[in-house]
């Protein structure tokens, strides 16, 4: 895809935020792929994806955090030869490195302190299927050496186990780091990293596209409305700019991408405050303390629950890291 899909081809002749969109209207249209936005860098990556879909080569899928690169691995699965089968997601970054290898090769009984009965793991899980790895950047450099022997030899050996045993699997992988710099400074293996990138996608942040905010933000609130049995609101440039400010972003230059922002407005947002021409539609009442204590106390207890493991934090809260910083920063927790 390369660089073309980074940003828009030209900056559209109207403000992005004009034209006061129908969230019923837009979400129609947004409703056919789960990529949604009319920009050129979305059509081209849509396209991209009936491709590469094709393929029963590796992908590696590059762009920042919150730009919806598990959405993209998943439309790759659901349109090729392969969708009846499973698609198993998995986090690199967010297990333990101790756990990882039987998580993902599975284990015997007794294998390990701990390991009461056996584990198939998850490149078995993902038989027939995909099996896609985020943040494959965050692999040890040991467990990376059996990731490729994995790869090159369709096989993989259980924790405790003498015998290999066969896979079918399409290995997609991700990550937010740049994974030639990883190369370059050692920490990550060049030869599974040309494993993975035999097809390579870059996600374009929604900074770089901003004439699809009007028809993200129409189908949050269309799937919103048709969750709570009520009419879709009318979109208003102030309701937008409103959305935006909800989400803790400073400038329109600092927009995250539109899988984070799809989340974090379903679930933190809409149902906290009132936009102009949103809140005579929902009967919303304006953020309060009480609301604003709430949310910080599912972010706290969430980080806790990690361990201070922010990224994870931020996944378990349907946030993306930057939102997540932003909020800590706002209430001054370090």
């Amino acid at each position: 895809l390369g660089s073309s899909a980074s940003g828009p081809e030209t900056a559209p002749r109207e403000g992005p935020f004009d034209g006061g969109p129908n969230a019923a209207d837009m979400g129609q249209g947004a409703a056919k792929s789960p990529l949604i936005g009319p920009s050129r860098a979305m059509q081209m990556l849509r396209e991209t994806i009936a491709k590469v879909a094709r393929s029963q080569a590796p992908v590696f899928i590059c762009g920042e955090s919150g730009t919806g690169k598990e959405l993209v691995a998943r439309q790759i699965h659901e349109l090729s030869g392969r969708a009846d089968g499973p698609f198993i997601p998995v986090n690199c970054g967010a297990i333990p490195a101790e756990l990882i290898e039987s998580e993902l090769f599975g284990h015997k009984k007794g294998a390990f302190t701990g390991a009461h009965q056996a584990h198939e793991g998850l490149f078995r899980a993902a038989e027939g299927g995909s099996l896609f790895l985020d943040e494959v950047a965050d692999l040890p450099l040991g467990l990376q050496v059996k990731l490729l022997r994995a790869i090159q030899e369709r096989k993989v050996r259980p924790v405790g186990e003498y015998a290999e045993v066969p896979i079918d699997v399409r290995i997609i992988s991700a990550s937010h780091q740049d994974l030639n710099a990883a190369v370059r400074d050692g920490r990550f293996r060049h030869d599974l990293f040309y494993r993975l990138n035999v097809i390579e996608l870059r996600v374009p942040p929604l900074r770089a596209r901003l004439e699809d905010l009007p028809a993200l933000c129409a189908h949050i609130l269309g799937k919103l409305a048709e969750r709570e049995h009520r009419p879709p609101p009318h979109l208003t440039p102030e309701a937008l700019s409103w959305l935006a400010d909800l989400l803790g972003v400073s400038a329109l230059t600092d927009f995250p991408g539109d899988n984070s922002f799809d989340s974090s407005a379903e679930q933190n947002g809409l149902h906290l405050g009132s936009p102009p021409d949103v809140k005579s539609t929902w009967g919303a009442t304006p953020p309060s303390s009480a609301l604003e204590a709430e949310e910080q106390r599912q972010v706290l207890s969430a980080l806790e629950m990690t361990r201070w493991n922010r990224s994870e934090a931020a996944r378990r809260l349907g946030l993306s890291l930057r939102q997540l910083r932003y909020r800590l920063a706002k209430w001054g927790v370090e």
